[in-house]
């Protein structure tokens, strides 16, 4: 829907509405895509959900590294209901338009538990550095105080990142075609349908964001660095299986998330196409969400033995 003119904008077109392009306009494929989605949002909601009841009611789980990870679970759970209940509806509806000001909302949403996702990710790796390589000074240097402290910094970097893309959007003026050629409000499509100049407001997302990324993955990769020394040191066998069987579910979700991230945000545009781009996203906003209880289910002893501790509870 297009409205005529705002202040400073008067002999322009205004585009209150999106049209959001979806995935495939094939019927069958939607027919498909559909039930897989929904699947896999139900698996998120309730894994993650699970993740965060375990948690809470298992003793044995009291720690940072399990705080943190009730959190990661909470910001999967939004990042996916920040995109997939509106595919959903795109597949089962021929136009699905989204209002000027829902499209924000979503790009903010996605932005937010991104980026705290990233934080959550990094703190996570400084956990574990801290228990392999400082274990006589775990207490004092991951006490409640400074978990509280840490999940501060994740949730102002998420709200940082995430205006920088609204206000961003607001600084984008769109004067004519409103057909958004993604499954959500992406920011890199929306700049391309811009009637304005995008240079600066292009620019600012992607360095805030750019700037969380390499800070993060620079705080991971220092303290992998910091185990594998830590633990190449280590005489026993025993020691060396337990120090990695500690790490590789976070090993294995943290490849998957910055992986897909890099391939979505910090590869150049022109080495794939939009729809490699749109299957990147799927799997960025909605896959991984699903896949982060699962992997720490199987990867992880301590959160294995609580769940059947807590089921053998529930059905003794």
């Amino acid at each position: 829907m297009l409205s005529h003119g705002f202040p400073g904008h008067r002999n322009h077109t205004v585009v209150t509405d999106f049209i959001l392009l979806g995935l495939t306009d094939d019927p069958v494929l939607r027919v498909i895509l559909f039930m897989i989605m929904l699947c896999i949002y139900l698996v998120t909601i309730c894994g993650n959900l699970s993740t965060i009841i375990l948690i809470r009611i298992s003793s044995q789980l009291h720690h940072p590294m399990y705080f943190f990870l009730s959190h990661l679970a909470f910001a999967d759970i939004w990042l996916s209901t920040s995109v997939t209940p509106n595919m959903l509806v795109n597949f089962l509806v021929e136009r699905n338009p989204i209002s000027y000001h829902g499209c924000v909302m979503q790009l903010g949403s996605i932005a937010v538990f991104g980026a705290v996702e990233c934080f959550l990710l990094a703190m996570m790796a400084y956990d574990r550095f801290v228990a392999i390589c400082n274990p006589l000074l775990y207490s004092t240097k991951m006490s409640t105080q400074v978990c509280v402290q840490f999940l501060i910094v994740a949730y102002i970097g998420g709200f940082f990142n995430s205006c920088s893309f609204t206000i961003s959007f607001y600084a984008l003026l769109f004067c004519g075609p409103n057909r958004v050629n993604h499954f959500f409000c992406d920011f890199a499509p929306l700049v391309e349908l811009s009637c304005s100049d995008s240079r600066i407001p292009a620019v600012v997302p992607s360095f805030v964001a750019g700037t969380i990324v390499v800070v993060t993955v620079f705080v991971i990769v220092v303290s992998y660095i910091y185990i594998l020394i830590t633990i190449l040191k280590m005489n026993s066998t025993e020691g060396h299986h337990k120090a990695f069987s500690t790490c590789t579910a976070h090993l294995t979700a943290v490849t998957l998330y910055f992986g897909t991230v890099t391939f979505v945000y910090v590869m150049p545009k022109s080495t794939f196409s939009s729809d490699q781009n749109k299957v990147a996203s799927v799997f960025y906003n909605v896959v991984i969400p699903m896949l982060n209880p699962i992997i720490y289910s199987l990867r992880n002893r301590d959160i294995k033995e609580a769940l059947k501790r807590e089921l053998g509870r529930i059905f003794s």
